[in-house]
Parts: C-alpha cells; structure tokens; sequence
C-alpha cells in the first residue's frame, strides 16, 4: 500500500472556504490562489504520510498480548482454544519459549485433506463426500506434527512497509514478533497492517 492509497482512509476535503478562512488568519499578505493552496497541501500530506509510515515498526502496532501454543499441545486441546479465543492461528513455542512455528486452520485443514478451500461450504461439501468425520484423523497428533515450520519471525524494528510485503510475498495473515532470543513479544495481523495504514498519524509527529 502506497501513500496515495493510505490517503484514501485519511483524506482531508479541503474546501476553498476552508482556505480562505485560514488566509484571512494568516498575517500579512499571501501571493497563492485557494486552488495552488490546495495542491501544494495535497502534496505535503502525501509526503508526511510518506514520512510517517517510513518510520513506523512493528513495535507501534503491534498486539502486545501474545497467546502461544505449545509444541508438545494435543491437537485437539489446541484446537479448543483457537475456538475459544476466536482465533485463527497462534505462533507455537518449545519449552524455551522460543518460537518453533505457527499454527492455523490452514495447517489443519490441510492435514484433514481440504486442499485450499475457498469458503466454509466448501469444507461442508468435503466432509459430505467422505465417510465419517475427516477431524477424526486429528485426535492422537500434537501441534508439532501440523504446525508451519520454521516460522516467518520479525523483531521489533521491521517497518510497517517491510512487514506489508513479507505479507504479500510469504502469503501469510499473521507475523510473530520476537526478542533477540526468538521469544515472542507480540504479533501483527493483518487487521492491524490495515489500521496502521488507515490511522497513520498515531501520535507520531
């Protein structure tokens, strides 16, 4: 996402009324017509945003609140609390702590055998044609055995625009952020890459 893009979350609608008024307030007198007035401030905006989201990491919009899966987590279990978090993936650590991959419905899904399901009937359609309860193939596994490894990690340095395209390239919805020893500290999603972009100034200046 370009900062002409981020401009449509953002826009001001600057009226010639607007700037008019501001001119009348200004001392002394000012050689520009409301229309120059206008461009010149489109194109300030652009470059602050530029600026702004130049300098903007992962550490100014990230979720600090990290939940963690185990490694060693029954599958069942750790689908229980996917569920019940409403979550759609969560990065999974060892016993250091440190990050080991990541667990989504992708990786369960293609575990069950759903091959890129395009939406919920989709699955629905795919149980049907099958003989008992694909899930089934689930109970007895750990975390470890379906989870996406080695994980996509960044520390808290990465920039919003690097992490935008570390999601488009690596096709991913979410990205751990992790210290220097690879323990997790937070994580972006892509809800929050869309935010950041929507909300660029947030307090910073």
């Amino acid at each position: 996402m370009t900062p002409s893009n981020i401009a449509c979350c953002t826009t001001v609608d600057l009226s010639d009324a607007d700037v008019i008024a501001a001119m009348k307030e200004m001392e002394g007198y000012i050689d520009i017509t409301p229309g120059d007035f206008k461009e010149v401030f489109r194109i300030a905006y652009i470059h602050a945003l530029r600026r702004i989201m130049e300098a903007r990491t992962a550490q100014d919009i990230m979720t600090k609140t990290v939940h963690c899966l185990r490694s060693d987590m029954d599958l069942v279990q750790a689908a229980k609390f996917l569920a019940e978090k409403c979550f759609t993936g969560a990065p999974v650590i060892n016993e250091q702590g440190v990050v080991v991959g990541v667990l989504s419905e992708k990786d369960f899904l293609t575990r069950m055998g759903v091959d890129k399901p395009t939406n919920f009937m989709h699955i629905v359609a795919h149980c049907l044609m099958n003989r008992g309860c694909m899930a089934m193939t689930l109970k007895n596994h750990v975390v470890a055995e379906i989870m996406s490894a080695p994980p996509i990690t960044a520390t808290p340095d990465i920039t919003v625009n690097a992490i935008s395209a570390l999601f488009v390239e690596k096709e991913i919805n979410r990205l751990p952020i992790v210290d220097t020893d690879g323990r997790p500290i937070g994580f972006v999603t892509r809800t929050d890459l869309v935010q950041s972009y929507c909300t660029p100034f947030g307090g910073l200046t």
